[in-house]
């Protein structure tokens, strides 16, 4: 896979887009600080244990995401595109192989909205992952909103 951010049709990505209440400053760092990412990561259930994240282009995010099924699940990925506060991109590393693209978009001063897609290379393998992957990354964006309100308390 490219270091840059492929290029895609509606057939080869999976798209989840949710307005959150807080300023983009802080949804950006819920994304790019690894204290709190590794809160809220994943599905329902799932916690993570990151090992390396170095938070630049061409850094490496390597971690284990734990299901609630006992299962463990490495990553490893490659920091493709960052812009503060608008832009984070990376690449998988590990199957099954895609990019993510996430903006962020200010609404309001405390209103930001993400969109969150998962680029592939080909409608078959985007297609393996649609089935389940809409409603986890539902949940994942429910558990960032459950991290927002925490960083707001701080």
């Amino acid at each position: 896979m490219t270091s840059e951010i492929i290029t895609t049709t509606p057939d080869t990505e999976i798209v989840t887009t949710r307005t959150v209440n807080a300023p983009i400053n802080l949804v950006y760092k819920a994304w790019a600080d690894p204290n709190h990412l590794k809160n809220w990561w994943g599905p329902a259930g799932f916690t993570n244990t990151f090992h390396e994240f170095d938070f630049k282009v061409g850094g490496k995010w390597s971690f284990i995401m734990h299901g609630p099924d006992k299962g463990n699940y490495p990553n490893e990925c490659e920091f493709i595109k960052i812009e503060v506060p608008s832009i984070i991109a990376w690449k998988s590393h590990s199957k099954p192989l895609f990019q993510i693209l996430a903006t962020f978009h200010e609404v309001a001063a405390d209103k930001t909205t993400v969109v969150f897609k998962m680029l592939f290379t080909s409608p078959e393998e985007c297609n393996k992952l649609r089935p389940f992957v809409t409603d986890k990354n539902e949940e994942n964006f429910d558990r960032l909103e459950i991290e927002l309100a925490k960083m707001k308390e701080i």
